[in-house]
């Protein structure tokens, strides 16, 4: 695939992920163009389309002229049994109208409860309807790609770590938390080992794959650094931020409590297993294909404590002005 300036880069979703992809592609010196449902300002430099992927004519309009589609979009939990595989689909039916390859950002659900670690081969044994769900979105992408439709590459990744990342265990609940004084929360044992990948590394490695045709017609596994236990990663950022930080279990019982008042804390109760047994990611295709590791996760902690320390100075100083 030929990485010029004339080809459209195209990314679907303007979340974690999908808002650092499309300015790391600008950077390159990449045309890029940003599909999302609002029509919010998009960083200088990157086109912009709104609407809804879902609907099959908006989506070849909003793909037209793409060399390469990153599909890094990801509804709500409580939304993924209506919306998730539609969404997919209109990725793959604008791709394919367009005559572009598509990378698909994924995650590790579909493994269920992992024996040792995760690698791109493991069984897909899900233990889960969103896990279930995502072996059904896999078998479509790479059953399109089978039929010559259109080329897919699949990237996998772990829990996000890093920084402005509101959708994840450091979200601005964490950084309330333990700036506070209080304890970080997991929800599960905060002693097994389990893989966090950091965001600028999925942002990267999606951006090789879609410019390297090794990666069509394969899963691959993100870069991720050496699995440790939350609370040591927990203590790691608290280190960064000049904080000593706790680490407390949530119990199940008390995250299906409020659950039945909470759509989205009753759809974490059945992903609660991950944080229950080792979960580790093995990145070693990746590693070796591409010759790309994971940023060292002491670079990754320090990187995100500075954007920490500016982001929640910040705020505090505009709830005092506006008090």
């Amino acid at each position: 695939m030929t990485n010029t300036n004339e080809a459209l880069h195209v990314v679907l979703g303007a979340g974690q992920i999908g808002t650092r992809l499309a300015q790391q592609l600008r950077a390159q010196g990449l045309r890029v163009r940003s599909v999302r449902r609002s029509a919010a300002p998009v960083a200088p430099g990157i086109e912009l389309r709104a609407g809804n992927i879902m609907d099959l004519a908006f989506a070849e309009q909003a793909l037209a002229g793409a060399s390469v589609v990153y599909d890094c979009m990801n509804p709500s939990y409580d939304k993924w049994p209506e919306q998730l595989l539609p969404i997919a689909r209109g990725a793959l039916h604008g791709a394919a109208k367009a005559g572009a390859a598509l990378v698909a950002l994924d995650c590790l659900y579909m493994y269920g409860r992992p024996v040792g670690a995760m690698r791109e081969d493991s069984p897909l044994t899900p233990c889960s309807k969103k896990g279930a769900l995502r072996v059904s979105l896999a078998e479509e992408r790479f059953a399109a790609h089978r039929r010559g439709d259109v080329r897919v590459a699949v990237g996998r990744a772990s829990d996000f770590f890093g920084p402005n990342l509101p959708q994840s265990a450091f979200s601005d609940r964490f950084y309330q938390r333990v700036l506070s004084g209080k304890a970080a929360e997991c929800m599960g044992d905060p002693d097994q080992p389990h893989s966090y990948t950091y965001a600028e590394d999925v942002s990267r490695a999606l951006a090789i794959l879609g410019s390297d045709e090794r990666a069509f017609g394969e899963v691959w596994h993100l870069p991720t650094p050496a699995a440790e236990t939350t609370r040591q990663l927990n203590a790691r950022m608290g280190q960064a931020l000049g904080l000593e930080v706790r680490t407390t279990r949530v119990p199940k019982w008390l995250v299906r409590g409020v659950g039945v008042f909470q759509p989205m804390m009753r759809e974490l109760v059945e992903m609660m297993y991950q944080w229950e047994v080792p979960y580790v990611l093995d990145d070693n295709k990746f590693r070796t294909t591409f010759g790309v590791s994971a940023t060292p996760v002491e670079t990754a902690v320090q990187e995100t404590a500075r954007w920490a320390q500016v982001h929640y100075k910040l705020a505090a100083g505009a709830r005092a002005r506006a008090a």
